[in-house]
């Protein structure tokens, strides 16, 4: 059985410069499964890497340049179809970017979104925008928003004057258990069923289980969470 997988990105940001580098790697447990990474760009979809763009190190795939062309979503399948997380890679050739945390963002942690100029120095002082409203102004360029929460979720952008704004960021969060595959599901409720088969429990069993897009399916460019509620009724 495939294990589940991790999409990473070093380093850990979703908004890039053009000509940087990056570094995308599939975590896993079991390399049998043959984890690869695949996009979907403007140009071409689901294609991997390799095959017109990046260099493959095993599980990984490495980036030299980055053009404005490789902006989509980036994502790890195993052979069998199953699929990782999903991480919004945004590349400008603009004098600004926000860069936030790529991985989920769960409720009650705090985010430190920072604003970076693309010639030194990099700790300019900086307006931060959500919805298009300022939020407030940092003399170090990176603004912290302390225990997130619903409230926090929207569009967010940066500015610095004298030399420009980023691209918008969609920014989300994530709520409960995030499991990336169709296995890791049936193996969670298969040991739920069993154990409380066991213990001779006669109850309602609910889950909620945040899934990704499934790369087949075209994924969306603000990569949206998918929430699913599985409730197991009685045995």
């Amino acid at each position: 059985m495939p294990q589940c997988s991790s999409l990473t990105v070093s380093p850990s940001s979703s908004q890039f410069f053009t000509w940087t580098s990056v570094s995308l790697s599939c975590e896993e447990d079991d390399s049998s499964a043959g984890w690869t990474l695949r996009r979907n760009t403007t140009r071409k979809m689901r294609t991997q890497c390799g095959a017109g763009w990046g260099k493959p190190a095993g599980s990984s795939c490495n980036i030299s340049y980055l053009f404005y062309w490789d902006s989509g979503v980036y994502w790890c399948e195993s052979r069998e179809g199953a699929t990782s997380n999903t991480i919004n890679i945004t590349v400008t050739d603009g004098p600004v970017i926000l860069q936030s945390p790529v991985l989920p963002v769960m409720e009650g942690h705090d985010v430190t979104l920072h604003c970076k100029t693309k010639t030194p120095p990099s700790n300019l002082p900086a307006g931060f925008y959500k919805d298009g409203s300022l939020v407030r102004t940092e003399p170090t360029g990176h603004m912290t928003i302390h225990h997130v929460n619903k409230s926090d979720e929207g569009l967010y952008k940066c500015n610095i004057r004298g030399r420009g704004e980023s691209p918008s960021l969609v920014f989300r969060l994530v709520y409960y258990l995030v499991v990336f595959c169709p296995y890791c599901i049936s193996t969670v409720l298969m040991v739920s069923f069993y154990r409380d088969r066991a213990a001779g429990n006669d109850q309602t069993v609910s889950m909620v289980i945040t899934l990704p897009t499934q790369g087949e399916e075209g994924l969306d460019n603000d990569y949206d969470v998918i929430n699913a509620v599985i409730t197991e009724h009685r045995f």
